[in-house]
């Protein structure tokens, strides 16, 4: 099938950079990008379908790997420090007796609304973050499949596998941050994953591909670290573990393993090309450790890692990376992770680009189109899939596309900078991936929005509620989540 995509702007892929090409059209031909050009190149074109786009800027796919697939967790947990942080966690009367927050079926429900919620905010390839805090320990099987089902249906990208762990997070009796392990789960949970990659590949399904996602670096002892390494290498697939996150992360595996997180990474056998690490933010250079350069930046460029910066999420809880620009000059690859809710990447290039003025004290210092690149080209790296994240012939049609016609947009300059400083990505009118229109102007195709809508409040409300029993100091949940404003006593 021939489709024809014009639009006044189409960030373009020519000469291995990006350009900015007004009035321009792509000609898709069942799931690739044949050709790129002036619009006036293909006034004469026979196609099966047009799509204009009017006032708008197309853009590459955009690349979300560490996509929340939860209802949400930021929006309470972000305005919590010191003792109210820590009652968000388990305790440790809780540890014992931990349960699965949402039924099978809700958890399905939980899933889907936020794959639609990617959808709909221009993403087109993900791979998941959800929060095991609302879990009995981890992430299983059957879920995964049903997600998977549901990815493939909607026609998203998805580089998807269960999450796994060998200890989890609690709140002692004395309000102090610890770390239990239950030994077994660890390999348990690894076997449960390597099961999901066998199911994946039994689907054939080119949107489909499994990757290991075992969960924080100190949630997993060096031995299943070890096995982890094994076999990505062995089944040649991507792994992603958060790591370089916490300055408590660093402490406790110093302690324990007498080694530096990163150094733990290059002990196992993980750091190499094939590891996926989300936020890295927590290494020599940070003010909260040396506050310079020791070697870490080096490191990580040459065993071929990447780093998910998360500059949205960053910013909400107050730990900036340090400095982004100096990542990429020593040749760390940088992809884009939302990690929290909204999945909107336009918000988070707008706050990283913002961030990174103040920290280099200077406007020209933006780094808009490393940002973009990021989002783009960094993700396709780390995927180990050159064609995504670019618009050129012989590329995947993996598309997206915002509009610039909203009277509340302003007037338009650069297509990019008036994006990224006057919309967000609900201006997205587009996501298509393969060729295969995803979402159209704030609709999908067999999806109930506003029933959609309904379900997400419920089971976000029955999230919300389930905080308060575990607890650590037993606090209501009107007492863990005040309003900003007393709530009136007419309600």
């Amino acid at each position: 099938m021939r489709k024809l995509i014009t639009a006044s702007w189409i960030v373009a892929h020519e000469n291995d950079r990006h350009v900015e090409l007004p009035d321009g059209a792509i000609l898709v031909e069942d799931d690739l990008i044949v050709e790129v050009g002036p619009q006036s190149r293909f006034a004469d074109v026979v196609v099966d379908e047009r799509i204009d786009l009017g006032h708008a800027v197309v853009t590459p796919g955009l690349i979300d790997l560490d996509a929340l697939t939860d209802i949400d967790h930021l929006i309470l947990d972000s305005w919590s420090s010191g003792e109210d942080s820590k009652s968000l966690t388990w305790s440790a009367e809780y540890f014992p007796r931990s349960r699965h927050v949402f039924s099978p079926e809700q958890l399905v429900q939980v899933r889907e609304y936020a794959l639609v919620q990617l959808a709909l905010h221009g993403i087109t390839s993900y791979m998941p973050i959800a929060s095991e805090v609302h879990s009995s320990w981890a992430e299983d099987f059957d879920t995964f499949a049903a997600m998977a089902a549901f990815s493939s249906k909607i026609g998203l990208r998805g580089f998807i596998g269960p999450s796994f762990r060998s200890a989890a997070p609690y709140i002692n009796d004395e309000g102090q941050r610890r770390v239990r392990y239950i030994w077994e789960r660890g390999p348990e949970g690894l076997a449960e994953a390597v099961r999901f990659l066998d199911h994946i590949d039994s689907l054939e399904d080119p949107l489909l591909t499994g990757v290991l996602l075992p969960c924080r670096i100190e949630t997993i002892d060096p031995e299943l670290l070890k096995e982890v390494a094994r076999i990505s290498e062995e089944r040649n697939v991507l792994v992603r573990l958060h790591a370089l996150q916490g300055v408590y992360e660093r402490e406790w595996i110093i302690e324990h393993w007498e080694v530096t997180p990163l150094e733990l990474l290059e002990k196992v056998g993980l750091l190499g090309e094939r590891l996926i690490i989300p936020h890295g933010v927590v290494i020599d250079v940070h003010p909260e450790v040396f506050g310079e350069d020791r070697g870490d930046l080096a490191k990580i460029a040459s065993s071929g890692a990447s780093i998910i910066h998360c500059a949205l999420t960053n910013a909400r809880y107050g730990h900036n990376l340090h400095l982004l620009e100096n990542y990429i000059a020593q040749g760390v690859n940088i992809c884009i992770g939302t990690d929290s809710f909204p999945p909107d990447i336009i918000r988070g290039i707008d706050v990283g680009v913002q961030i990174a003025k103040a920290q280099s004290e200077d406007l020209g210092r933006n780094m808009l189109a490393e940002y973009f690149e990021a989002a783009t080209l960094g993700g396709a790296k780390a995927l180990h899939r050159p064609d995504l994240g670019r618009i050129e012939a012989g590329a995947q049609a993996d598309i997206s596309a915002f509009s610039l016609a909203d009277f509340r947009s302003g007037p338009t300059d650069d297509p990019l900078r008036t994006l990224v400083l006057n919309g967000t990505a609900r201006d997205a009118v587009l996501t298509m991936v393969a060729g295969r229109t995803v979402m159209r102007d704030g609709r999908i195709d067999g999806i109930d929005l506003d029933e959609m809508r309904r379900t997400g409040q419920a089971l976000f409300e029955q999230m919300r509620a389930a905080y308060a029993e575990r607890d650590f100091r037993k606090q209501s949940e009107a007492e863990l989540f005040p309003p900003v404003f007393p709530i009136s006593a007419h309600a």
